[in-house]
């Protein structure tokens, strides 16, 4: 059931460069390692919600309602929409900044974690990915979806955890530079916009 072959799988899926991974770097930038961690911890924390879909059956029920599916994209579609802003507005949650913050941490981690709730494509994502590395016995079916959903987590939070370590590091040597500091807040607010018009043009299947 955990084989390698789906290590491998969950490690190229959580690895590749997503929204979770782009608010992770941009917290790490701009407020420093903590806030990268608590970014991490709440991206992971959206997944949850995805995966309890994919194990009990909701996902299909989403996918197979047009109208519920484009209530959550439109609400994602949104909120990325209100993250680009905030990288470009001076002081901004997404800001990156020589000026230190005292935002709580659960406020980090609950932006990261609407970023994966409203995302619709994600519960059927799991739903593909899952079924497949299980090992055919129905009465176990949801006990492994469950298991591979916990790994698949730890793996997703290691990595943003590695993301923002680094990116906190990179912090330090940007902080110098005025005109860097704005690229990077622009290119932010170009991706989360990004994002939000390719999320606009998905659809339940």
């Amino acid at each position: 059931m955990i084989s390698l072959q789906f290590l491998l799988t969950a490690f190229v899926v959580v690895i590749a460069p997503g929204t979770g991974v782009i608010y992770t770097l941009a917290l790490g930038l701009g407020r420093g390692r903590t806030a990268a961690l608590w970014a991490a911890f709440g991206c992971t924390f959206g997944i949850v919600p995805h995966l309890l879909a994919a194990t009990l059956g909701v996902a299909a029920i989403l996918h197979t309602s047009a109208l519920l599916f484009n209530i959550v994209k439109f609400a994602g579609v949104a909120y990325l929409l209100y993250l680009a802003w905030q990288a470009l507005k001076s002081g901004g949650a997404l800001a990156v900044s020589s000026n230190t913050s005292t935002e709580p941490g659960w406020r980090i981690a609950r932006r990261g974690a609407l970023i994966n709730i409203l995302n619709p494509k994600l519960s059927l994502f799991f739903l593909a990915l899952l079924p497949p590395f299980l090992s055919g016995n129905a009465a176990n079916a949801t006990a492994e979806m469950v298991l591979l959903g916990a790994v698949f987590m730890a793996m997703t939070f290691a990595v943003f955890v590695i993301y923002g370590v680094f990116a906190a590091r990179a912090r330090a040597w940007i902080l110098g530079s005025e005109a860097i500091m704005r690229w990077l807040n622009r290119s932010f607010a170009a991706i989360f916009a990004a994002l939000a018009g390719r999320m606009a043009l998905e659809r339940a299947s």
